[in-house]
C-alpha cells in the first residue's frame, strides 16, 4: 500500500491525550447522530490535497455543522476537480504562496493542515498568523519544541488550535474510556497495543525523514501513545524504547519497527508497538482488576470494534471524519466546551515522542518524559 490511509481504511473495512474526560455530551455520538441540519456552519479550507484529505473532504459531505468551502495546495492540476467535486468557489482556492491572503477572506472560518508531518509547524504558524482557527492532523509536530511553538502562535493570534484525533468522537473508544472512568474495569493493570502497516512505495514522503519527521514512531506510534493514555487515564512519566530495522536499505532514513514501553505513576507499563514492515497490527488491550477490554480494529477508520468482560461494545458505527469535524464545529460555533482535541493533547503525545526516540538514540535506556 501507499500510505498509512490507504491502509487504515482498507484494514478496517476489510476486516471488519491529557485523558479523556474533558470530552463532554455536547459532543456525544447520540447528539451528533440526531442533530438536524445547523443554521449557522463552521466553513473549513482544507490545506494539502493528497489521500487523507480526500477522505476528510467525502466525510464532511455528512457534517452539519461544518461545511468544506475552500482549499490550499500547491498543485494547481488538482484545483478543477476538487471545484466541480466540492462546490469550491475560486474566491476560496489558495495556494502555498498565497495563503496569507486568506486574512482578507471572511467566507473561511478554519484551515485544516493535512501537509506531510514536518510542514506542520510552518503551515500552522502561517494559519494563525492569518487570524483563523486551525486543525492540524497528527503528529502535531517533529517534535515537542515546535508542538509549544505551535500553540503559542495560536494563542497569541485567539484562534482556536486543535489536532485530527478522530478516535476522541468515535463511539465505541468512547464508550471503552466511559467504562474505564466510571470504575467498571477497576484499577487499572496493564495496556498492550500495536499500530502499523508494510509501506509500500519506497519513494513516497513518508521514508523520508526531512518530510515525515521519523519513520513508524511518527506516523502510527502515535495511535499507540494516545491508546495507552487514554486507557489508563494518566500521562507517562518514563519511556524504554527498541528499534528492529530488517530492511535498512528502504528505512535507512526513518525507524521501521518500534517496540516500546510507557511507565505511568500509578506503576502500570504499557506494553506499545508500531511498525512500517507487517499489515494485521491494529489492536488495543485493557486489563484491570475487575475486568479488560480489547478492541480490534482498534485505531482505523472503521468500523472500530470492541470487547469488554461485559460482552460486545455495542456502539453506533459512524464516519469518523464527519464526527469530528461536526463536534469541533459544535464547540466554536455554539461555545460549547472544547472537545479534548486541543494543541496541548498534541503535545503530551509529541513529549511521549521525543522520548522514545531518546531511548533509541540511547540504545534503550529508560528516559524519564521532560514535561
Amino acid at each position: 500500500m501507499n500510505s498509512r490511509r490507504d491502509f487504515l481504511q482498507t484494514l478496517s473495512l476489510g476486516i471488519g491525550a491529557a485523558t479523556l474526560t474533558d470530552l463532554t455530551p455536547a459532543i456525544s455520538a447520540p447528539f451528533l447522530a440526531n442533530a438536524p441540519k445547523a443554521d449557522k456552519q463552521l466553513r473549513v479550507a482544507l490545506m494539502g490535497l493528497g489521500g487523507y484529505a480526500n477522505i476528510v473532504a467525502r466525510g464532511m459531505k455528512e457534517c452539519k455543522t461544518a461545511k468544506l468551502v475552500g482549499i490550499v495546495t500547491g498543485t494547481p492540476s488538482k484545483i478543477p476537480e476538487w471545484k466541480q467535486k466540492y462546490g469550491i468557489e475560486d474566491k476560496n482556492v489558495y495556494n502555498y504562496e498565497n495563503l496569507h491572503e486568506i486574512k482578507n477572506n471572511p467566507d473561511i472560518d478554519l484551515v485544516y493542515v493535512i501537509t506531510p508531518n514536518s510542514l506542520h509547524h510552518k503551515h500552522v504558524l502561517q494559519v494563525a498568523a492569518a487570524g483563523k482557527h486551525v486543525i492540524c492532523e497528527k503528529p502535531v509536530a517533529d517534535n515537542a519544541k515546535q508542538a509549544r511553538e505551535m500553540i503559542a502562535a495560536c494563542e497569541k493570534a485567539g484562534v482556536k488550535f486543535y489536532i485530527g484525533y478522530r478516535l476522541h468522537f468515535e463511539p465505541h473508544t468512547r464508550e471503552l474510556i466511559r467504562m474505564r472512568e466510571a470504575g467498571e474495569f477497576g484499577k487499572i493493570m496493564h495496556v498492550n497495543n500495536y499500530a502499523g502497516f508494510k509501506i509500500g512505495d519506497p519513494t513516497q514522503w513518508r521514508l523520508k525523514k526531512n518530510l515525515a519527521g521519523g519513520g513508524a514512531v511518527m506516523d502510527v506510534g502515535v495511535y499507540s501513545t494516545n491508546g495507552a493514555r487514554y486507557c489508563t487515564g494518566e500521562e507517562p512519566v518514563w519511556v524504554t524504547a527498541q528499534e528492529s530495522k530488517t530492511d535498512p536499505v528502504k528505512f535507512k532514513d526513518v525507524d521501521e519497527t518500534v517496540t516500546f514501553q510507557l511507565g505511568f505513576p500509578s506503576g502500570i507499563i504499557a506494553n506499545c508497538g508500531c511498525t512500517y514492515n507487517f499489515n494485521h497490527v491494529e489492536m488495543l488491550r485493557l486489563m484491570g482488576e475487575k475486568g479488560w477490554a480489547e478492541m480490534n480494529p482498534a485505531f482505523g477508520y472503521g468500523p472500530i470494534r470492541g470487547t469488554t468482560h461485559k460482552g460486545a461494545i455495542d456502539q453506533p458505527d459512524v464516519n469518523h471524519q464527519a464526527y469530528q469535524m461536526d463536534g469541533i464545529a459544535d464547540a466554536i460555533l455554539n461555545g460549547k466546551p472544547d472537545p479534548n482535541v486541543s494543541g496541548h493533547e498534541g503535545l503530551k503525545d509529541m513529549l511521549v515522542i521525543d522520548a522514545i526516540y531518546e531511548s533509541l538514540r540511547k540504545n534503550g535506556t529508560k528516559v524519564f518524559i521532560n514535561k
